[in-house]
């Protein structure tokens, strides 16, 4: 049964009024408590001073033992400036900490990551690099959110090669991450191979560059790659090219790499004969129109990724002939969430105290998603986890882990089974406390 666009609007708009009602109510989302025990006052001789110099002398003695006498290793920073907060622009700072608090939420409960929002007050690229780089000694790894493109691809680049420890951009690896394990479940039902596929990618901001990068490393190739953005195709004759090579390095990279028949014109033309789309575009509807879904191949895949209202309605692709339709919603089938992502690969990274995030990782990350999916049965709606299967937080840890142990960015080197049993408890602990919080109302029910 079909649904009503003005159901869906209702639907989609319930959120932000409780949203409203309740952060006033808890003021935040986050708060910092002890994990140490307290029996009496007494304690605080061992957790202060005096007992606490010892464990300072012995990290002055080796830097590295900050890891296992603090807890460093399970803190991450969610760093923005506030430039580009969700769908709503430059907001600044301050607007943005509810974001950041509400990624630190999922962290937490998801990966069992403390992790601390940084609402930074400077847009300025190279002090935003500095800052990450002063705030290293107290964290074990950064998440970089909510910065706008294309200073966020210098910020992200110059930081994962100089800083010391892990850093992420979540609107771009995040998301592409995501996508990724969806895509290779897509083309399996399908019975594609990546390697043959044609995809559409419309918009060419930090998500889908990030996804044209990793959708090529898994297997697409680069010539069956056309995106599309604001001004049209990505091809080498742009007229705005020496704009785009001067302001947008990433985007013109994509027009020197993909596309390489040259094709003109705009999303119709992106979309005539592709065997799958990826959409991380403005809110719809109407942005892909069912008549352009109809030009696209047999049993095609469309990723219509853009909050809170797809480019296009799931039924309308379906009727115009998609056989695969996902969207970054929840009331819908096969929802796109960076959530899937985040918590479980930040996860396997602080349990090898990685020093970076290779894509590689991502990608292992991915294909652990995409296997947690096939595991329960994949078929068109259900080529993506949900976030309610919590399994597939310390499965992608592990997998995360051992490609980093591979790749000798690891610290320290687990076994699978050492970086499963640390992730699963960790996880479970972080869930059933807030149970056992919300259980003995230490965390109170607004409507009672």
């Amino acid at each position: 049964m079909k649904v009503t666009v003005e159901e869906l609007l209702a639907k989609a708009e319930q959120p932000a009024k409780d949203a409203l009602r309740l952060h006033p109510f808890y003021k935040g989302k986050i708060e910092v408590i002890p994990k140490c025990r307290i029996r009496d006052f007494n304690d605080f001789a061992v957790w202060y001073t005096p007992g606490v110099a010892d464990p300072c002398m012995e990290i002055y003695k080796d830097k590295d033992k900050v890891y296992e006498m603090t807890n460093k290793g399970n803190f991450v920073a969610v760093v923005s400036d506030g430039s580009r907060v969700l769908g709503l622009g430059d907001i600044g700072p301050e607007a943005g900490l509810p974001v950041m608090e509400g990624k630190a939420l999922l962290y937490k409960y998801l990966g069992g990551v403390d992790a601390f929002p940084i609402c930074l007050g400077t847009k300025d690229a190279d002090e935003i690099i500095r800052t990450v780089k002063l705030l290293q000694p107290t964290f074990g790894g950064i998440n970089l959110e909510d910065i706008s493109h294309p200073k966020c691809f210098y910020i992200l680049d110059t930081l994962r090669e100089e800083a010391e420890i892990p850093v992420w951009h979540d609107d771009q690896q995040g998301t592409a991450c995501v996508t990724v394990a969806g895509l290779l479940n897509a083309v399996k039902i399908v019975k594609k191979e990546l390697k043959d596929i044609r995809v559409a990618l419309i918009g060419a901001g930090a998500a889908n560059i990030a996804i044209a990068r990793l959708i090529t490393i898994t297997g697409v190739k680069p010539e069956n790659i056309i995106a599309v953005d604001s001004k049209g195709i990505l091809h080498k004759d742009r007229e705005d090219r020496e704009t785009l090579q001067e302001k947008y390095k990433e985007k013109w990279h994509l027009c020197e790499t993909t596309n390489t028949n040259g094709i003109k014109g705009d999303i119709p033309d992106a979309m005539k004969d592709a065997d799958a789309v990826i959409s991380a575009s403005k809110p719809g509807p109407g942005v892909i129109k069912p008549e352009w879904v109809q030009s696209m191949a047999d049993d095609a895949i469309v990723f219509a990724e853009a909050n809170p209202i797809p480019e296009i309605w799931p039924w309308e692709a379906r009727e115009a002939g998609a056989r695969i339709v996902a969207t970054g919603r929840s009331d819908f089938p096969n929802q796109v969430n960076n959530s899937l992502g985040f918590p479980g690969i930040f996860r396997g990274t602080l349990d090898i105290r990685a020093t970076k995030i290779t894509d590689e990782m991502c990608i292992e990350a991915a294909k652990e998603m995409a296997k947690v999916a096939e595991d329960h049965g994949i078929h068109e709606d259900y080529i993506i986890p949900n976030m309610d299967q919590w399994e597939v937080f310390p499965r992608e840890a592990v997998a995360v882990g051992l490609k980093g142990i591979e790749q000798g960015v690891a610290r320290v080197t687990p076994s699978a089974e050492e970086l499963y049993k640390t992730a699963e408890k960790t996880i479970r602990r972080a869930r059933e406390e807030v149970q056992l919080m919300m259980k003995e109302n230490f965390i109170l029910d607004p409507d009672k």
